[in-house]
């Protein structure tokens, strides 16, 4: 983390060790790190008001009746915080649920480590309102979900997937003629095209998949609660879209996506930042006469 006097306020049992775990990320610097702990509801909104946090950490077993109250009660408080939620894995549903009424994020205790807890911290500090916090989760253009949206859900459906033992097929695509559009029909058809490419990659898989747009000509796939023979079959419908588009109504060309395809099981060391990066960089590193590949090729 930067080192910056960062304003964390916690809110967790007596014996859990995020406390800990925020000293060490931080390497024990008390100038960067300004942190307040308590342990009940009933001082933490009083000590919301006194400390002014910059980001909130709200252990659900804290609260004895309904914990969505809870986080309910502190958002109310703190609209403008950023406020995470520290859930036992006996409370996911909770905690999945409580993205719906005010938290920016939630981890489960048993995945939460140091680089957990950076990736959580630094994505809270891109954005101070509560309004702002859609903008750090979805692409202002397509709706898609944006590259630190993909990394938050794709962190849980990785959790998920290890508990029932699935596994998550990735498809990253990346439009390789964005460019030549824009240069050939304008920003106004360039933009359609994105949108096109969104609509085609939402329409190749599941309600339950989730679908982003990692940065302007990258975009990822994420099919959950998956078996890895699946990648092939979610390839050969996207092919298809797209070849049915490119026929019969692309008005400047013919959209040129190059895939890269991996799979993760509950047996693969890898975080899915780790993931995603490895699946990414297999575009990265096609060599001109791979990249000239059109859709329908694979990187193993």
């Amino acid at each position: 983390m930067a080192q910056k006097k960062l304003r964390i306020l916690l809110a967790e049992n007596s014996d859990g060790d995020t406390a800990e775990t925020l000293r060490a990320l931080f390497g024990g610097a008390e100038d960067g790190l300004e942190l307040a702990v308590v342990s009940t509801i009933a001082t933490l909104i009083p000590t919301v008001r006194m400390v002014d946090p910059e980001i909130i950490l709200l252990d659900l077993a804290l609260s004895l009746r309904d914990p969505l109250d809870a986080v309910h009660l502190v958002h109310r408080s703190a609209p403008g915080t950023p406020l995470v939620v520290l859930a036992d894995p006996s409370q996911k549903q909770f905690a999945a649920q409580s993205l719906s009424v005010g938290a920016m994020d939630y981890v489960l205790k048993g995945f939460l480590d140091g680089r957990t807890l950076d990736r959580l911290l630094r994505g809270a500090l891109r954005r101070n309102t509560f309004e702002g916090l859609t903008d750090l989760l979805r692409d202002p253009m397509t709706g898609l979900y944006s590259r630190e949206g993909l990394l938050t859900l794709g962190t849980h459906s990785q959790e998920e997937a290890q508990r029932t033992g699935t596994a998550l097929v990735l498809i990253c695509a990346l439009f390789e003629n964005l460019q030549m559009l824009r240069d050939g029909f304008g920003p106004g058809a360039a933009d359609d095209a994105v949108r096109d490419v969104a609509q085609l990659l939402a329409a190749s898989c599941r309600r339950s998949d989730i679908v982003a747009r990692l940065n302007p000509q990258l975009f990822a796939l994420l099919a959950v609660d998956a078996v890895a023979p699946s990648a092939q079959v979610m390839l050969q419908r996207l092919e298809k879209h797209v070849s049915v588009h490119n026929e019969t109504r692309s008005p400047w060309g013919p959209i040129d996506l190059r895939l890269s395809v991996g799979a993760w099981t509950a047996r693969d060391p890898r975080s899915f930042e780790q993931f995603l990066d490895t699946v990414e960089s297999n575009l990265r590193l096609a060599t001109p006469m791979e990249r000239a590949a059109r859709v329908g090729a694979t990187d193993s």
